[in-house]
C-alpha cells in the first residue's frame, strides 16, 4: 500500500503522542500532532491577551497567524512567526487554555483543511482527537488509545513534573476536567469512531503499545 493513514484519537495520558511518532518512524511515514496545532493557536490567543472563552475576538486572530507544522517524527520543530514554540505549547498557561480554544467552531474550520491537507500528503499517522470521526473519516486503520485516568495522571505527572507544580491528584482533576470538556463539546467531541479498535494502555509499556498498532497495521496491509 503506497499511501495510508494511520489515526489515533484518545485523552491526554494514553500515550499517543509518544506511540503516534514511534509508529510513523518504525513505517517510515509522516507523523501530524493536531493537538499542537491547537496548542499554537492558544498561545497565539494568549499572546494577543485575548480571552480564550471569547470565540469572535478567537475568531478574528485566525487571519493573522502564520505557523508551521511539521510532519518528520524525528524532527518536530513547531514554530510561530518565525520562533521556535516547542516548549511554550507545552506550559501549564497553554493546557489550561487549550479546551475552550478547541472548542471554538471558528478555530476547528479553520484547521480543519490543514489537517486535512497534511493527512492527504501520503503515509501519515495523525494523532488528536477527532482523527477517525472528523479529519480522516477514512483512515485506513483508526485507534482509540485510553488507559485508567489515574494511570494516565501518573504519566502526565511525570512528563510535566520539571514544568508544573501539584501532586498526581491536581493532575487527575485537570485531565478530568479535560476530558469533560472534550467529549461534550458541541463540534467534533472527543469519542471513538464507530470503526475505531480500541487500545487499552494501562497495563502496557509504550513499546508494547507501538507493537500492538503495528500488528494491527499489517494486518490491513501497511508495512
Amino acid at each position: 500500500m503506497s499511501d495510508f493513514v494511520i489515526a489515533i484519537d484518545g485523552p491526554s495520558g494514553t500515550g499517543k503522542s509518544t506511540v503516534a511518532r514511534k509508529v510513523a518512524a518504525s513505517l517510515g511515514a509522516g507523523y501530524l500532532d493536531t493537538g499542537a496545532m491547537y496548542r499554537i493557536v492558544t498561545l497565539a490567543v494568549l499572546n494577543a491577551g485575548i480571552d480564550p472563552y471569547d470565540d469572535d475576538a478567537v475568531a478574528g486572530l485566525l487571519a493573522t497567524l502564520a505557523f508551521v507544522s511539521p510532519t518528520d517524527p524525528d524532527a518536530q520543530q513547531h514554530l510561530l512567526d518565525g520562533a521556535d514554540v516547542g516548549g511554550a505549547i507545552r506550559t501549564a498557561e497553554v493546557t489550561s487554555a487549550v479546551s475552550p480554544v478547541s472548542a471554538n467552531p471558528a478555530v476547528r474550520a479553520w484547521l480543519k483543511g490543514r489537517q486535512q491537507e497534511l493527512a492527504a500528503a501520503g503515509r501519515m499517522v495523525v494523532e488528536g482527537r477527532d482523527i477517525g470521526t472528523v479529519i480522516t473519516p477514512d483512515a485506513t486503520l483508526k485507534i482509540y488509545l485510553t488507559a485508567d485516568e489515574r494511570v494516565r495522571a501518573l504519566r502526565r505527572h511525570t512528563d510535566t513534573a520539571a514544568r508544573t507544580a501539584g501532586d498526581v491528584e491536581t493532575v487527575r482533576a485537570s485531565l478530568a476536567l479535560r476530558d469533560a470538556h472534550d467529549t461534550n463539546r458541541a463540534h467534533a467531541p472527543l469519542m471513538a469512531a464507530a470503526d475505531a479498535v480500541v487500545l487499552d494502555s494501562t497495563d502496557l509499556e509504550i513499546s508494547q503499545t507501538v507493537e500492538a498498532v503495528l500488528t494491527l497495521a499489517a494486518e490491513r496491509g501497511i508495512r
